[in-house]
């Protein structure tokens, strides 16, 4: 970027502009260089973040798929940031962002008619000094712009569109006539846009989305210092600015207390140092070479601290076993008075609520079997990858499958030994739902004529995936849950003093062979001290009520009676995994949802004007 800087949040590089992703700069576009490309060597620039649980899940994922060598031992890293203030003369942290598209347009139109036409120009064709504009045929200086367009393939791979070889397709030898952009009209249609040679060939942007059209993908990973191999994709259309032009793939995981004594955490923040120590000697040498470890555990002696690390070390391994949902909700379900210790620095802290403590007395709410006050979380998100044109399923069941899946996606490394990583503190509220009751509920006949209407749309919509034979249908307790999480979660922000947008969700939807599990955590986290503000378990008290009247919200949409009627199994799309639910009654932020608003059915949480027979929460 010779020399120049933007700057991100360290949370925005994981949740939406990594490695891979393209972002617009006032007088050009480049893309998020990978992960060899970050500039971390500056003391103080980077921290570890121990997370032993995500940390052994993508190992075990990344190397099923080749992209992790077997003898490296992965770490999750803070993205770089750079201090202002330091002192060093070295090489400043941060991220190589390079140019991409190197096709620019001109900024101001040239009107013939009702045709406004830009020039298209190469970025070698761009003045030398500032390459933000070019010299046209008359001598004039003209500002130039990114075009908007690109190419790019279902792995992921990104490339320019050779615009003089898809204008001119269907024609033999190579023109060397000038390009240019021509629009017609005002509605923005794709036919009326067209990218037009001065030998008059042309092609219409409805033209160049069709299958095939630019021909086979060549691998090509600007982000990265080498290509892939070509793939055999066909290239397809991409607009750089759109939604679907990146999907960041991230694990969320919710920290659990291994311990929460004095030398627990204080081996716990040295894990990273001594987490190959395995007997006293090696432990004695660890502290002879490392004097900020020999200075943080001085007082315990190597014995304590050998046996502390293989206890932690047996512990991430034992909670490894479940998948992460599972083990976060057999610990916040576990109806222990306390969960987790009462400390500045804990990783959870918890506490089970009496039903009177919320306002549970409700017959309404009967399906609840108990709350949690979550007080304090440690949430850490981890960005392994990213896709393009579709987003990868989510574990919405609590499997792991999904992330096998997931983890297909496009690398953000050549050679992968680290990860970014930012962990966030919050609080929450934790809601178990009585599997009794969901039992009673399934078994009833007008919910099992709606699972069959659903499951329809869902299929339908399964068969035009990439990743279609490996998805599974959501369980219908999850749909149930997660209309009552969207419903909750807009009424709460009306008293908790937090935006609707800061708040998440986390539901649990798992059926294990001991049992199906049941459940809901709503929670706020952010990097700083927001996230602990104490406004959302505050809510508690009144929990009851305003669970109430966020159902009693959802018995009316003002889109219905559309809304309430929608039929799942007359759509291919997105709109196939939804029953009743639109913007005017459940959908919330993408940021909030944990499944970007898919399977959602408000006629099975509420009464609906259609129908109060298939509602789990009914009067």
């Amino acid at each position: 970027m010779s020399g120049k800087r933007i700057t991100l949040r360290q949370s925005q590089l994981v949740f939406g502009f990594g490695p891979g992703a393209m972002v617009d700069l006032p007088t050009r576009s480049v893309v998020i260089g990978g992960l060899d490309l970050w500039h971390m060597r500056e003391r103080g620039s980077w921290r570890p973040v121990h997370e032993p649980r995500a940390t052994a899940v993508l190992e075990t994922l990344l190397r099923a798929t080749g992209r992790l060598a077997d003898d490296v031992q992965l770490t999750l890293r803070t993205p770089p940031a750079d201090d202002e203030g330091r002192s060093g003369t070295g090489e400043p942290p941060g991220i190589e962002a390079r140019i991409f598209p190197a096709w620019f347009v001109a900024r101001d139109a040239e009107t013939k008619g009702d045709i406004r036409r830009r020039r298209l120009v190469r970025w070698q064709d761009l003045n030398p000094k500032g390459r933000a504009d070019f010299t046209d045929d008359d001598g004039c200086r003209v500002p130039v712009t990114p075009i908007r367009f690109v190419a790019g393939c279902h792995k992921g791979h990104l490339q320019d569109i050779d615009w003089s070889y898809a204008v001119h397709v269907d024609q033999p030898g190579r023109c060397v006539q000038p390009l240019w952009l021509e629009e017609r009209g005002t509605s923005g249609d794709p036919a009326s846009t067209r990218i037009t040679c001065g030998c008059g060939a042309s092609l219409s942007l409805r033209d160049a989305q069709a299958d095939g059209r630019f021909g086979k993908c060549r691998g090509r990973r600007p982000w990265l210092n080498k290509d892939d191999a070509e793939c055999g994709e066909n290239l397809r259309f991409l607009t750089r600015t759109a939604t679907n032009a990146y999907f960041p793939q991230v694990l969320t995981v919710i920290s659990l207390p291994a311990a929460e004594d004095e030398l627990t955490r204080l081996v716990e923040g040295q894990m990273d140092a001594i987490d190959w120590v395995t007997t006293e000697a090696e432990m004695t040498l660890a502290r002879r070479a490392n004097p900020s470890l020999r200075a943080a555990l001085e007082g315990w002696s190597d014995t304590e601290i050998v046996a502390r690390v293989a206890q932690l070390r047996a512990t991430g391994h034992q909670t490894l076993a479940k998948a992460p949902k599972v083990a976060e909700f057999d610990l916040l379900a576990s109806g222990l008075a306390e969960i987790g210790t009462d400390a500045p620095d804990a990783r959870l802290h918890a506490r089970t609520l009496p039903r009177d403590a919320w306002d549970g007395d409700r017959p309404r709410l009967a399906p609840i079997a108990s709350v949690v006050a979550v007080h304090r979380l440690r949430e850490v998100a981890c960005l392994y990858g990213f896709t393009r044109f579709e987003a990868a399923p989510t574990a919405i069941d609590g499997d792991l499958e999904e992330l096998h899946v997931a983890v297909e996606g496009a690398a953000l490394a050549h050679d992968l030994d680290w990860l970014p990583a930012v962990e966030q503190l919050g609080e929450g509220i934790f809601l178990r739902f009585d599997p009794e009751a969901i039992a009673a509920w399934l078994a009833r006949p007008t919910v099992t004529a709606r699972h069959e209407a659903l499951w329809s749309g869902w299929e339908r919509w399964r068969q035009g995936q990439a990743y279609g034979d490996k998805l599974r249908f959501p369980n219908l307790a999850y749909y149930a849950m997660h209309g009552f999480s969207h419903a909750l979660m807009n009424e709460i922000a009306l008293d908790c003093g937090y935006p609707a947008t800061a708040l998440k969700e986390r539901l649990y939807a798992v059926l294990e062979e001991d049992g199906p599990r049941y459940g809901l955590l709503l929670y706020t986290a952010s990097t700083g001290a927001q996230g602990t503000l104490g406004g959302l378990v505050a809510v508690l008290p009144r929990l009851g009520a305003i669970a109430e009247r966020a159902l009693d919200r959802l018995a009316l949409c003002s889109g219905d009676p559309i809304c309430a009627e929608h039929d799942p199994d007359h759509h291919s799309d997105e709109r196939a995994l939804s029953g009743a639910a639109c913007h005017s009654c459940l959908l919330v932020a993408e940021t909030s949802c944990e499944a970007r608003n898919l399977y959602l059915d408000r006629a099975l949480t509420a009464p609906t004007v259609l129908t109060a027979e298939t509602a789990l929460f009914r009067d």
